[in-house]
């Protein structure tokens, strides 16, 4: 291995770890600002990622990217979320309903399609974007200097005869997603205690399409254990997935396939849709979905998306939260850049904000499996608009609409007055998820003292 000490410096801006939604965008946006922007990314583009489907609050993010149309072409034209109610039907939440909806649609995508799309396009505008390269250290020096090492992937593993690129950046982004390379390096990262699950998903053609207008709709079911997911994608292949808790994965017995069908069939409605489906390359297990870390940025770092924390994917946040961080990372990086006494205050406002769009999702999802939560989602009604809000907020508004969070507060009191009425099954499903929360940390925690 070359020793990056008596390796040569490429001085840079900013450097990006990540080439997916959050680096790709922070990267375009900071390199038509002015600034010298380096992008690295661990895999070749295009590589497979789960996380399928958009919001229509990203449409604003596409369009000031300058990518919305070429998201036009690839993508499958969504206007809504529906859930199950009784007897096999379902409730269908359209976005054209959200308070002040600009954007009454999203796209569903093939990630591996947009992830390059966004990766090329921060490439065109002159952003230094290099995929197969990753970043194997990063040390921060007294002084504030970053330096970061990185070498050229082979395959899946860095390459031992490849020599290393070492950059010198003024201010270090960690766009890392799910790998949270740096919550690793600096011990921040954290289970989310409060919300333990894992997940098996995999790609199917011959899923029954739901009919008309709701043909491009993601489905949620519940089950048992959790939930599954049905969206669909270009060429007839739909996105399949069950989110579970840790305690009913380790049920697990047979091919993870095997496992998947298993849960759908545990839900009729979610049944008849997969009915004939067949599965079009491997199926993905992946646990320990959940987590955050302790904060989100440095002196000059800062991380963007799933690199700070990662929610459950019921509402399809994922892409809307890190492109929408990066976009507001930008502001905040561009300011420091230009004026670095501001660094403190600005990273402080930045983490307060994202943080409490973070939580309006939050909430909803914890609660998401209860009865409560069931009835409310079964039964919508729009007193005071507040059936509107729900609809922004499924839609990704929780950041700068006043009108929206006020109407969500609302929805918390309508929660609360209906769980008095679920209270004996509320308390009963309240204290099954606290005893496998317990129970898959206590193994986890075993585990790791026996490794």
């Amino acid at each position: 291995m070359t020793d990056p000490d008596t390796t040569a410096m490429t001085a840079c801006d900013v450097l990006i770890i990540g080439g997916g939604p959050a680096g790709s965008t922070a990267a375009t946006l900071l390199a038509r600002r002015g600034w010298k922007v380096v992008l690295l990314e661990k895999a070749a583009h295009p590589r497979f990622h789960i996380g399928e489907s958009l919001l229509p609050m990203n449409m604003p993010i596409l369009e000031r990217l300058g990518v919305l149309e070429q998201v036009r072409e690839i993508g499958v034209l969504k206007l809504g979320a529906d859930f199950p109610v009784e007897g096999g039907a379902y409730n269908t939440f359209p976005f054209a309903r959200a308070l002040g909806a600009s954007h009454g649609y999203a796209f569903h995508v093939k990630r591996e399609e947009f992830d390059q799309l966004l990766f090329e396009h921060a490439r065109s505008n002159g952003v230094d974007a290099r995929d197969q390269v990753q970043v194997e250290q990063v040390a921060f020096a007294e002084d504030g200097g970053i330096a970061v090492h990185a070498r050229q992937v082979a395959g899946r593993t860095m390459d031992p005869d490849a020599g290393v690129q070492s950059f010198r950046p003024r201010y270090l982004i960690d766009a890392s997603g799910r790998d949270a390379f740096l919550g690793g390096k600096l011990k921040l990262k954290r289970k989310n205690q409060r919300h333990q699950s894992a997940a098996v998903f995999g790609h199917f053609t011959g899923v029954t399409p739901r009919d008309g207008d709701n043909a491009g709709n993601v489905s949620i079911f519940r089950h048992a254990h959790g939930w599954l997911w049905l969206i669909p994608l270009r060429d007839g292949v739909n996105s399949v997935g069950a989110v579970c808790s840790p305690e009913y994965l380790k049920t697990r017995q047979g091919d993870s396939e095997g496992f998947l069908m298993r849960t759908f069939a545990s839900v009729p409605a979610a049944q008849d849709r997969m009915h004939g489906a067949l599965l079009v390359g491997p199926v993905h297990v992946t646990g320990n979905y959940a987590y955050e870390c302790t904060r989100m940025s440095g002196h000059n770092w800062l991380m963007l998306g799933d690199a700070y924390a990662f929610v459950d994917p019921m509402f399809s946040s994922g892409v809307y939260l890190a492109m929408n961080s990066a976009e507001r990372g930008v502001e905040a990086v561009d300011s420091i850049l230009r004026n670095p006494a501001t660094e403190a205050a600005t990273l402080a406002a930045l983490e307060r904000r994202l943080t409490r769009g973070l939580d309006e999702f939050k909430w909803f999802i914890y609660r998401f499996t209860s009865p409560t939560m069931k009835s409310l989602f079964a039964s919508p009604r729009n007193i005071w608009q507040v059936e509107q809000a729900v609809i922004s907020m499924l839609a990704g508004d929780v950041f700068d609409n006043p009108a929206v969070l006020r109407k969500l507060r609302v929805f918390r009191v309508i929660y609360a007055m209906t769980a008095l009425r679920h209270a004996p099954s509320v308390a009963r499903n309240w204290w099954q998820r606290r005893r496998e929360r317990r129970a898959a940390f206590d193994g986890d925690t075993l585990q790791a003292e026996r490794s």
